[in-house]
Parts: structure tokens; C-alpha cells; sequence
């Protein structure tokens, strides 16, 4: 099965396309406005992009009537966005954020999560997500789409701090993912959930590796 996506119909009752380019991180970015309401939305296309200095992105689809996303706005205006890591055990909260809500709503408490204070940025990040990243806004790079919906904002951030609560630090010093249970977005309506990781050595200078590793 192949198809030119644009050119030729689907052959498929389902685009293919998001359900080959899994399992992709989830963005759950909280901002606040000029005005103080705070907004929480989750972004399904969301990377870093390098370590030194760490870089981050994510990307935002236009509304059908072409407004663009709270989110992007406000990262724009104040300067600061944050990134709040997705659970399995916030799995509804992270869902409920997904509604479209009017700018004027505090979606912390349409989706039942607790605001805690940054340190560096203007707006809350999630109390009950174990890690956040502070960012602070470099730019906005937008694509145009077929249509209103397709049209894109490509945000791009600098963090500035990271926060990992101290009970899902494991005794060597690294993310204990099997309790964490990060989320991850797969396509259609589908998730996952990562409870097992395996490890692969890169063969070579160990020098070489220091960065694709993380060592601080």
C-alpha cells in the first residue's frame, strides 16, 4: 500500500500518517495571559531539540477559523512557557485540557489540576506532574497548511529550569520511569504508557556519547 497524502485519496478508512510516528512525547504546556488566566493544553508534537544549551519546541494547529492557539499567544506575550511531564495517572486531566475552551477559562481548574508557582516564569506549572521545564520563548515559526486547521505555529523555547520531584529520582541518580509512567500519544485516539525501558550502549569513545547519554 502506497498513497501521495494531498494527491491521492487514502486507501485506508484511517490516515496512516500520526500512527506511524509513534510513540511521540506529550507536550502539556501551561502559559498564562497578560490578564493572569492561566491556560493548560496538551501538544502531541513536541521534541527537544539539543542539550547545550536545552532546547525544546512544539507545534501548534490553527483553529478551523484560523485563530491561533492561546497557548502560542500567550508564550508570545509574556515570554515564558512550561512544559509539565504527562502521566498515566493524569491521563484524564491531560484529556480534559484537550477541550477547546474560551480564553477567559482557568483550564487548571476545568481539568482538576493544582497550580504550583515557577520560579522563573509567570505562570503555574502542574503540582501533580513529577517533572516541569521552565522555558523562555525564542521564537515562532509558522507553516501554512492546505487549510485553516492544517496551518501551523512552531514554537520554539529555551529552558531555563528543570523540576523532578525528589520521589521518582532513583538511587543512581536518573529517572525512574517505571514509576513515573510517562504517557506518550500514539494515533487515532490512542495512547501508551512507557513501565519498561531496556539499554543499549553506543559503541566507540565513551567521549562521543556523553551528550546522547546526559551526563551533567
Amino acid at each position: 500500500m502506497h498513497y501521495a497524502p494531498g494527491k491521492d485519496p487514502c486507501p485506508l478508512p484511517f490516515s496512516p500518517f500520526k500512527a506511524c510516528t509513534v510513540p511521540r512525547p506529550i507536550g502539556w504546556i501551561s502559559t498564562v495571559s497578560r490578564s493572569g488566566i492561566a491556560n493548560l493544553a496538551p501538544y502531541s508534537q513536541w521534541q527537544n531539540l539539543t542539550f547545550d544549551p536545552p532546547l525544546v519546541m512544539f507545534s501548534a494547529n490553527h483553529y478551523p477559523d484560523g485563530r491561533r492557539k492561546d497557548t502560542v499567544v500567550n508564550a508570545e506575550e509574556t515570554g515564558w512557557f512550561v512544559w509539565n511531564m504527562a502521566t498515566y495517572a493524569l491521563r484524564e486531566a491531560v484529556n480534559a485540557s484537550a477541550a477547546a475552551l474560551p480564553p477567559e477559562a482557568d483550564e487548571f481548574e476545568a481539568a482538576g489540576v493544582t497550580k504550583a508557582a515557577c520560579i522563573d516564569a509567570p505562570g503555574p506549572r502542574v503540582a501533580e506532574s513529577p517533572c516541569q521545564f521552565e522555558c523562555r520563548y525564542l521564537s515562532t515559526h509558522r507553516l501554512p497548511g492546505n487549510s485553516a486547521v492544517g496551518s501551523i505555529d512552531v514554537v520554539y523555547g529555551q529552558v531555563e529550569r528543570i523540576h523532578v520531584a525528589d520521589a521518582v529520582i532513583s538511587a543512581e541518580g536518573k529517572l525512574d520511569v517505571a514509576k513515573i509512567e510517562p504517557l506518550a500519544r500514539m494515533g487515532y485516539y490512542d495512547y501508551a504508557v512507557i513501565r519498561e525501558t531496556f539499554e543499549m550502549r553506543i559503541p566507540g569513545s565513551a567521549a562521543a556519547a556523553d551528550g546522547l547519554e546526559g551526563k551533567a
